[in-house]
């Protein structure tokens, strides 16, 4: 969307009716280039109103991110992060990784109101409307090498479940290796790119994305089964205290597991695996199947089956995951 669309919309953020003349006044724009710019709201999943004498109103009050309340969440733990946000980004990850590689400072953040590109495992499409959602990026610098950085998926998970639960969203489970779910419905994503050398040192970029309330418009894009937390709880969280709290848990939770690995977080992470000791059918990348029972994971993050020839162990980013018919 346009720098206008965005500006337009922060006067339009009350949920009050403004009119054309007034919003143009307080812009120094045409009446005719606020139109045109609200003409983009459909592409960010938003609804508005647009009544003769009354002027615009969107359907929802937003939301919008700000560093100071963000640093006031985060209390004493916001000195570890550099946060920056955007109006709009192709793909946090795609950007926060470009920086990574000039030198960025560990625990640089990038959040933006609307990702145009964000991406999710395997290629998929993420799909988040303006203000109803949380979408993210994390930089962590490791000294270890980058086989260290395998299970980083889950520990993250992990952070995402406690951050959750501190938020008063129950009932929430993981499903290996990277997705958050409610009732078997996706909640949460979580996207790692990494890179450093064999015996370190090494950083990972940890892309998030968070449903809070989804507009039936971008519903409909979402290929799978999705939920968000106003779906869960009936209210939608205050976005700036939710990213500190995330960001808060996901601090403590990479310092377990940059002093222990993965394997400092595996029995929590086990505990809330929605499909552990449950049978289950594997699709591998070549579009191969395996079914079993899930034993759990290994201390590096893999995936344990039980199938008649054995157990066979998993690495995250080979299979899809879904309910499997008895052995």
């Amino acid at each position: 969307m346009k720098p206008l669309t965005f500006a337009v919309l922060r006067l339009l953020a009350d949920g009050e009716f403004h009119s054309g003349e007034d919003l143009a006044r307080k812009l120094n724009f045409s009446r005719a280039s606020i139109c045109n710019a609200l003409r983009e709201t459909d592409e960010a999943g938003l609804v508005l109103y647009k009544i003769r004498g009354r002027g615009y109103r969107l359907a929802e009050p937003l939301q919008w991110l700000d560093r100071t309340k963000i640093a006031a969440t985060l209390g004493a733990q916001a000195n570890r992060f550099n946060i920056e946000l955007m109006d709009c980004a192709d793909s946090t990850n795609t950007l926060l990784m470009q920086k990574a590689a000039l030198g960025a400072a560990h625990g640089s953040v990038i959040a933006a109101e609307l990702q145009t590109h964000g991406r999710g495992r395997r290629g998929r499409s993420w799909h988040a409307n303006l203000g109803g959602a949380l979408t993210f990026s994390l930089l962590w610098r490791f000294n270890h090498g980058v086989g260290f950085l395998s299970g980083l998926s889950l520990a993250v998970g992990v952070a995402l479940l406690r951050a959750l639960k501190s938020l008063g969203v129950n009932g929430t489970a993981l499903k290996w290796p990277n997705d958050v779910l409610h009732h078997y419905r996706k909640l949460a994503g979580i996207l790692i790119e990494v890179q450093g050398d064999v015996l370190g040192p090494s950083f990972a970029v940890i892309g998030i994305g968070i449903n809070l309330k989804l507009s039936e418009q971008i519903r409909n894009l979402i290929g799978q089964a999705p939920t968000d937390v106003y779906s869960i709880t009936g209210i939608v969280p205050e976005r700036n205290q939710a990213l500190g709290c995330m960001l808060a848990h996901l601090a403590q939770v990479l310092d377990i597991f940059a002093a222990r690995g993965f394997g400092g977080l595996r029995t929590e992470w086990v505990k809330h695996h929605i499909y552990h000791n449950k049978n289950v059918r594997i699709t591998l990348a070549d579009s191969a199947s395996e079914e079993g029972l899930v034993a759990g994971v290994d201390d590096a993050g893999a995936l344990l089956l039980k199938t008649r020839g054995g157990e066979r162990r998993y690495s995250a980013g080979e299979i899809s995951l879904r309910a499997g018919r008895s052995l």
